[in-house]
């Protein structure tokens, strides 16, 4: 029998797609997938060969259980430098994969019958995990034709509220937050004694935009919980790297979790994050450049067939308005039937993305190319 908890979670909208379109493949259909949020880059080589060094010196034993110290000091280092934060190695606790993070943080600040703040549509698995630590997920609207910013969220809050999640640059939507928008819910969380969730785990692919960390801003050091990673920025998804940085009571509760459950992140694994950090950032840079060049031609492509779509100002994802053609669920089962093109519902991500589609566009020019053809070829 599965228990109450599990009943309240839907299963991963995004790997049900991509599991659909993987056994087509397998049955011999040519499926162009544009499901999954992973850059289809190799991990930069000087990464790989530190891990590899890290485990035939013998690194391949228990790790302490919030991350080796020198991962640990290259984190405090990089939030210190680049996002203005007043980082700590004692205040940071690596975990296997940002999710990991997330989850540990909902079961460390959230009690039930607690409410989080989501601002919709946003990434399948912050409600999932709301839902696990027994809370609620209150929903706040955004416009999507203001940058998918959310629609006065101080309406939103009670004296439940607990936590706002920020996601920017977000998934699905690709939405980076200017300052000022950060700023308004900074001073809601401030106003209302509220905890911020910042997951900038996309912070690196942006475009001509600058990323701003909401705990750098005034007020906000103490009450933001700033979680990132290495799987998108560095094209380390297989590795399940990320990190927290939190004020010590909420570091500590985390590590209770960890320690009574995934242990750690992978000993060699961490040796690699160093190298990361601390290495040429060149591969980064080319990545993103690369990634902007697929963009273009796929929303450019989208627009001209007729789809109204967004240029993204960071992420990987396009977040295609539909509702000329049906709603998102329509659509995907259309285009995944007719077309063999697999991109994932918007209403995975929420109410507000019934009508839109995700497309990711981690994959070749050419292959962007011929789905657009096959789109065009099974909607117009």
């Amino acid at each position: 029998m599965a228990s109450s908890r599990l009943k309240r979670v839907e299963e991963s909208a995004t790997i049900k797609a991509a599991n659909v379109a993987n056994k087509m493949r397998q049955e011999g259909t040519d499926i162009i997938s544009f499901t999954l949020g992973e850059p289809d880059f190799d991990t930069p080589k000087h990464i790989c060969d530190a891990a590899a060094d890290a485990m035939y010196r013998g690194e391949t034993h228990y790790t302490p259980s919030a991350g080796i110290p020198e991962l640990k000091d290259a984190i405090a280092l990089k939030l210190c430098t680049e996002n203005k934060l007043d980082a700590k190695a004692s205040d940071i606790i690596v975990t296997p994969g940002a999710k990991q993070a997330i989850f540990e943080i909902m079961m460390s600040v959230l009690d039930d019958g607690d409410e989080a703040i989501l601002f919709d549509p946003a990434w399948v698995s912050y409600d999932p995990a709301i839902k696990f630590a027994g809370a609620n997920t209150v929903w706040v609207p955004t416009d999507a034709e203001d940058g998918f910013k959310p629609q006065n969220p101080e309406e939103y809050i009670t004296d439940k509220t607990k936590l706002i999640v920020v996601n920017s640059p977000g998934n699905p939507t690709g939405a980076v937050y200017d300052k000022q928008t950060l700023k308004n819910i900074a001073d809601i969380a401030i106003d209302n004694d509220i905890l911020v969730l910042s997951d900038e785990i996309y912070e690196k692919i942006i475009y001509d935009q600058e990323h701003v960390s909401i705990g750098s801003l005034e007020g906000m050091q103490d009450r933001t919980i700033t979680v990132n990673g290495f799987s998108k920025a560095y094209a380390m998804t297989g590795w399940r790297l990320g990190y927290v940085h939190a004020r010590s009571d909420i570091i500590k509760g985390m590590l209770k979790i960890q320690s009574h459950s995934v242990s750690s992140a992978t000993s060699f694994v961490q040796y690699g994050g160093v190298a990361a950090l601390e290495g040429p950032q060149e591969p980064v840079a080319e990545m993103v450049d690369r990634f902007k060049i697929r963009r273009d031609l796929l929303v450019d492509g989208l627009n001209a067939i007729g789809i109204k779509c967004q240029k993204p100002g960071g992420a990987f994802y396009a977040f295609a308005d539909v509702s000329e053609y049906g709603n998102g669920d329509t659509v995907t089962e259309k285009l995944l039937k007719n077309a063999h093109v697999a991109v994932t519902p918007g209403s995975a991500f929420g109410e507000s993305g019934k009508d839109f589609i995700r497309i990711s566009y981690a994959t070749s020019l050419e292959r962007i190319q011929e789905g657009l053809e096959r789109i065009k070829a099974a909607l117009v």
